[in-house]
């Protein structure tokens, strides 16, 4: 038997708020760290001192090593004026941790990421703008689709029950740490999507807390499928027995490039809101972030998404800072949000009015 449902808060404002205005979510978390230039001994705690494997470039293992780090890149994205951050939890699954051997610090992760952006969230939000904190759960370093081997396409080196065991565990200490939300972002396999839905709807049907859910997948190139192989409308119908609070994509592509595939699923997904949070274009190894965008272009582009009503959340992925949320923020501060069909949306509208 399920527990009972808890009171309504923060999960019950941010529908509410969709209805009437553009949100914006933050930016680049590894591009900000870069700024920081860590070195080993900053991925390490007292009790990895020993830790045999190399441990730099971990970026989640920094909300245990160096949580100011990661406080202050999410006070940086509040400031500049982000609706929602997430957490630093992209690669906080077990199954992505075994390439460090740290996988049993999986669940503390979470927690810990969690409480971290929850406490800079908190000292932003006001009741006029309040701040949401969204449990990121990226697409892990192995499929359930595409085979590790190019002479065995039937070889596997994950499997659906690990992946959802995986995501189960990364969501409980997401929930515990105080998310107000799960994010399943980046996604180029939607059966490790589907994994992750699959472990959040367990969770929140054992817990009784049923927050809302975005689902955010991300088309490799030009082709306009995600890596899997999939088009954009087969993802979206893949995935809609979420009733996802919104669906939207991520990464891979500048503006620019992805927006035919916005303009596709904002055709495709009337019942539930959009979101698009780019890279900043094209990687370029001479820009300071890596990325050629500046973020008045990445303003502008997503500026005209939102001009041309295909969009609810905007904000930036590999290669945004700060800047480049201030930019889009300040263009899209008074436009209107994408409307979508309210008869086929997510009950957690009709559950919340009724709380």
């Amino acid at each position: 038997m399920s527990a009972a449902p808890r009171p309504y808060t923060r999960a019950q404002a941010l529908p509410e708020i969709l209805r009437q205005r553009i949100v914006l979510i933050d930016g680049a978390m590894g591009t900000m760290i870069q700024r920081f230039k860590l070195e080993e001994a900053d991925f390490r705690s007292p009790a990895l001192a020993a830790h045999a494997k190399p441990l730099k470039g971990n970026n989640d293992l920094l909300v245990l090593t160096r949580p100011d780090v990661i406080e202050d890149i999410h006070r940086q994205y509040l400031a500049a004026g982000a609706d929602l951050i997430e957490t630093n939890t992209f690669g906080a699954t077990s199954v992505a941790q075994a390439d460090y051997d740290l996988g049993h610090l999986a669940r503390e992760m979470n927690v810990a990421a969690a409480r971290i952006a929850r406490a800079a969230a908190d000292a932003y939000g006001t009741p006029d703008k309040p701040r949401f904190v969204a449990g990121a759960l990226g697409p892990t370093p192995r499929t359930a689709s595409i085979s590790p081997d190019v002479n065995d396409p039937g070889a596997r080196n994950t499997s659906f029950a690990q992946l959802r065991d995986a995501y189960r565990e990364q969501a409980e200490g997401l929930l515990e740490g105080g998310a107000d939300l799960f994010l399943v972002e980046t996604i180029f396999d939607t059966l490790n999507a589907k994994a992750a839905i699959f472990a959040l709807d367990e969770l929140m049907e054992a817990t009784g807390e049923r927050l809302p859910v975005i689902i955010s997948g991300t088309v490799t190139d030009a082709s306009g499928r995600v890596l899997s192989g999939q088009t954009v409308g087969a993802f979206w119908h893949s995935v809609r027995h979420a009733r996802p609070l919104a669906v939207g994509l991520n990464c891979a592509l500048g503006g620019a490039l992805m927006r035919p595939y916005i303009e596709e699923l904002s055709r495709l997904a009337p019942e539930t809101y959009i979101s698009c949070y780019p890279n900043a274009g094209l990687p370029n190894p001479m820009s300071d972030t890596g990325f050629d965008e500046t973020p008045d272009v990445t303003g502008r582009l997503l500026e005209g998404f939102a001009r041309d009503g295909l969009v609810n959340i905007v904000g930036g992925c590999c290669g945004t800072t700060p800047e480049h949320i201030a930019a889009i923020a300040s263009r899209v501060d008074r436009l209107r949000p994408r409307a979508r069909h309210e008869r086929l949306f997510s009950p957690l509208l009709a559950e919340g009015a009724a709380a």
